[in-house]
């Protein structure tokens, strides 16, 4: 009977030590889970991350130390973890496929939220639509086209295609083509662009715009109009410039033909 004893109290004594090494195990861990936590999310919030990124990417750490220190806590009760890891891997797996969609835009989400490639407020050509950025998620970008539209792509397609971006530097060039007829004069229309681009106040002197013969076309010779604006004057200055070459050129009597084509017709003789 004493051995009996003897045996159950070092059994108790055996075992109650593997409880407590656990709820050391569970208890250290946890707050180590959690410190790592704050450092993460801090170290996000000093890169100026967005806010959502932190969250999700700390309560990722947080809950992936959380599970290996259950298992380890297990594996210390004597516990096989074995299975439980490969369940946990299984259900990962399924997990990830059913939502492989998501996590690709997700994981492009990421990408774009640290390298910002636009921003709020950029005005941009993603997925074959342009727009001003109104807001970047996780999983979608969303724009607001010219006309008031709005545009919710899924930010792997953004991530999967070229990205412009016309808010990026301070300055655009404005690229305008003009025609002239071939009997008008080339010295006189160029001098008449070169005033009306200097006339404009939105056209910056540096650097210095570009006026050019390009082409000398089907029906009429080409010139390129190319002056450099504010980002904030592009569309103004293009309209502007357009309008006032235009009005110039009626003043000058030059001319800006339309296409035409000339057409020969032959009579065939009859034998009747």
């Amino acid at each position: 009977m004493e051995d009996m004893m003897e045996t159950v109290g070092n059994f108790i004594l055996y075992f109650g030590f593997k409880v407590l090494i656990a709820l050391v195990i569970l208890v250290v861990g946890k707050m180590l889970a959690k410190w790592l936590r704050g450092v993460v999310e801090t170290a996000l919030k000093e890169k100026d991350m967005d806010v959502a990124i932190q969250h999700f990417v700390s309560a990722l750490v947080y809950y992936a130390l959380l599970t290996f220190v259950v298992i380890a806590a297990l594996g210390q009760l004597g516990i096989h973890t074995a299975s439980f890891v490969a369940v946990i891997g299984a259900a990962g797996l399924a997990v990830g496929l059913a939502l492989q969609g998501s996590l690709a835009n997700f994981a492009a989400g990421v990408l774009i939220l640290i390298f910002k490639p636009y921003r709020v407020g950029d005005f941009v050509e993603v997925a074959g639509v342009s727009g001003t950025v109104t807001s970047v998620l996780v999983f979608t970008t969303e724009l607001n086209t010219g006309d008031n539209r709005r545009v919710i792509i899924p930010n792997g397609q953004t991530m999967g295609g070229t990205i412009t971006n016309y808010s990026t530097n301070d300055t655009r060039r404005v690229d305008l083509v003009m025609g002239i007829g071939y009997g008008d004069d080339i010295d006189k229309a160029k001098k008449v662009l070169e005033e009306v681009v200097a006339a404009d106040e939105r056209v910056l002197q540096d650097p210095a715009p570009t006026i050019a013969v390009v082409e000398l076309a089907d029906s009429s010779v080409n010139f390129v109009v190319r002056p450099w604006v504010n980002k904030a004057d592009y569309w103004g200055a293009y309209f502007g410039l357009t309008e006032a070459v235009k009005k110039r050129f009626d003043e000058e009597g030059i001319s800006i033909p339309f296409p035409q084509s000339d057409v020969h017709m032959h009579q065939i003789a009859s034998n009747d």
